[in-house]
């Protein structure tokens, strides 16, 4: 009858080791769909960037130093390998298409080319589509984070080598400000 008990507590203790390993799996995986839908989206991104750059340099012919800093962003930003490194490399290709933005407001031609506008409308769909992407592969990795630090999945996940992952941060802290609304009393009273 022991034996029975005793094989009956193996059993279940190699499936619940089973269980949690597969969950490890499982999430690790999201993870790296939810990166890989992120990869997708920046590289539209920077697919519609020479396209946008170019529309724009028919009309913005004294602005050569606007375009050579975009495409080095956008270059830096190709390049980068880690988590880390394109967080860094993206937030400043954000950081040079917005003072390339500004500078387009100079050019009321340019913004009245229907070209720029459905590149400029594409581009700004694709920047939705990376927020979205970025919150939901940052909520996989906290979940996968979680899973792999907390008790007694992370006797697994160290047996394993299931290493935590990295945060895709805005590293810009302009963007991370609360925008400032002001409600400034115009009738004086």
């Amino acid at each position: 009858m022991f034996g029975w008990i005793l094989l009956a507590l193996v059993v279940v203790g190699v499936g619940y080791f089973i269980g949690i390993y597969n969950a490890l799996v499982r999430l690790r995986n999201r993870v790296k769909n939810a990166w890989s839908q992120i990869d997708v989206q920046l590289k539209r991104r920077h697919d519609l960037i020479p396209n946008l750059v170019e529309t724009a340099k028919g009309y913005m012919k004294h602005e050569r130093e606007t375009f050579e800093e975009v495409t080095k962003a956008r270059s830096r930003a190709m390049d980068a390998n880690t988590v880390g490194e394109k967080s860094q490399a993206e937030t400043g290709l954000s950081g040079a298409l917005g003072r390339f933005m500004l500078v387009v407001e100079n050019y009321p031609d340019l913004k009245a080319n229907q070209n720029f506008l459905a590149l400029q409308e594409e581009l700004t769909s694709t920047e939705n589509k990376i927020a979205f992407s970025r919150q939901s592969y940052n909520d996989a990795v906290l979940f996968f984070n979680n899973k792999i630090q907390m008790f007694p999945s992370n006797i697994i996940a160290n047996t394993f080598n299931f290493n935590a992952e990295e945060f895709f941060e805005i590293e810009d802290a302009a963007e991370k400000e609360v925008p400032k609304v002001s409600f400034a009393d115009k009738q004086g009273g």
